[in-house]
């Protein structure tokens, strides 16, 4: 997947570290600002595919990424049963 929506992203105008808090209200912060980017999906896309463990993307905390992907992965398994 390319990278290229990056240079259109939100968080271009904070400093990276705002994207990888240490607690819950620092992912609360984060989440606003990504609440209206213009490349939120792709964001959040990128970061499902490529396994990105730490910081908000496209919105998602870690923990939010690692229940859509569980999800995804049921999914997928319900639908290969014969």
């Amino acid at each position: 997947m390319g990278t290229e929506w990056m240079a259109d992203g939100s968080c271009r105008a904070y400093p990276a570290a705002v994207f990888f808090p240490r607690d819950g209200l620092g992912v609360i912060k984060a989440q606003k600002i990504c609440a209206n980017c213009p490349v939120r999906e792709q964001c959040l896309e990128y970061a499902l595919v490529e396994h990105v463990d730490h910081g908000v993307w496209g919105g998602t905390s870690e923990r939010e990424r690692r229940r859509l992907t569980r999800a995804h992965r049921r999914r997928l398994a319900s639908t290969d049963l014969p």
